[in-house]
């Protein structure tokens, strides 16, 4: 902890105070939430950013989507636009947000949308498109909608059980928070996590009775894509490239591609890229071919070669038990949906 957030101890309890007083206005049912006759999942954490929410998402999708209409609902971090919007043709990751616009050119059998407003996102949704359920994107701390089901994401090496309200730590509120998750998942943990270490996880969290607890790792692909091809990572690992990331913990990225004659660009998370990056990127670039992440793709696509800019993809996988937590999510759809 830097001394400028020891200094800002103060405001952090402060900052705790008013959220634990929020929550407890809508645990007493003096603020109101909002219930909707569907299914609705809600995938979030207590911490900012970094945690994998966007995999855990597209996990969901691709459990759910062969068997039922679905609709995918965010805010749109640091989209140009405003109100509610459902993706189409004429979409773009300034329109969306680039993680929503990603879903959208991924999954083209799904429903799309962006509000800063859940509530009237959801009611949007249901007059507009009637989706079987809804997913909501980073919406734990939304407490205006109630969802059916909540599905809470820690990283492996930042639990929320070691850190402290803002702005002296990373979390958005109290960790006490966690009691409202019916899962709770660790995600980015080491492929071979000892059973022993996931019982010491669990015991710092202490879940409450009724709640869950998965790990997952982030699986890389074997490929890098381009819009006209696929290339095995095997076959460019030792050749000169540049690495771009404009993500949160972007350093497994670079950890996985990286060779030692490689250049390296970071920037901020969900960064926009000026026309100033981009010839700067060019520059450095000089030919060589770029791998960056699926978000920052959608951003730099259009505005980069399409033979020198490629994107790896990458997808959460369970480290154990997967089978059961599909279960649960499925039984809880059978349980809420009135025409399953």
């Amino acid at each position: 902890m830097n001394i400028l957030r020891k200094i800002l101890f103060p405001f952090a309890i402060l900052y705790g105070f008013i959220t634990s007083f929020r929550n407890f206005l809508f645990d007493k049912a003096i603020l109101k939430s909002h219930s909707f006759d569907l299914p609705i999942i809600a995938v979030g954490n207590l911490s900012v950013g970094g945690t994998g929410k966007t995999p855990q998402i597209e996990y969901l999708i691709r459990l759910l989507s062969p068997s039922y209409k679905i609709a995918t609902l965010s805010r749109g971090y640091k989209r140009k636009s405003e109100g509610f919007i459902l993706a189409d043709s004429t979409s773009n990751a300034e329109i969306l947000g680039d993680e929503p616009f990603q879903f959208y050119q991924k999954f083209p059998n799904i429903l799309v949308a962006v509000d800063g407003n859940r509530k009237n996102g959801i009611e949007q949704l249901l007059q507009m498109s009637k989706p079987d359920i809804i997913l909501l994107d980073d919406a734990f701390q939304h407490r205006k909608v109630k969802a059916g089901f909540y599905i809470l994401l820690t990283a492996y090496n930042d639990l929320y059980a070691d850190d402290f309200i803002l702005p002296t730590g990373n979390l958005r509120e109290s960790r006490s928070g966690a009691e409202r998750a019916n899962i709770i998942v660790v995600t980015k943990c080491p492929a071979n996590l000892s059973e022993k270490e996931q019982n010491s996880i669990e015991r710092k969290l202490k879940l409450e009775l009724s709640q869950k607890l998965f790990f997952t790792s982030i699986a890389y692909d074997e490929f890098i894509f381009s819009e006209e091809k696929q290339v095995l990572i095997s076959e460019i690992k030792n050749s000169d490239k540049v690495l771009l990331a404009g993500i949160a913990k972007p350093e497994p990225f670079f950890d996985y591609l990286k060779s030692e004659s490689d250049i390296v660009l970071t920037y901020p998370d969900h960064h926009h890229f000026s026309e100033k990056d981009i010839s700067e990127i060019k520059s450095k670039a000089n030919g060589k071919i770029i791998i960056t992440t699926e978000k920052d793709y959608v951003r730099l696509k259009g505005n980069l070669s399409k033979e020198q800019l490629f994107y790896l993809p990458i997808k959460s996988s369970f480290l154990d038990n997967r089978v059961y937590f599909d279960e649960m999510i499925l039984n809880y759809i059978k349980k809420s949906g009135n025409n399953f």
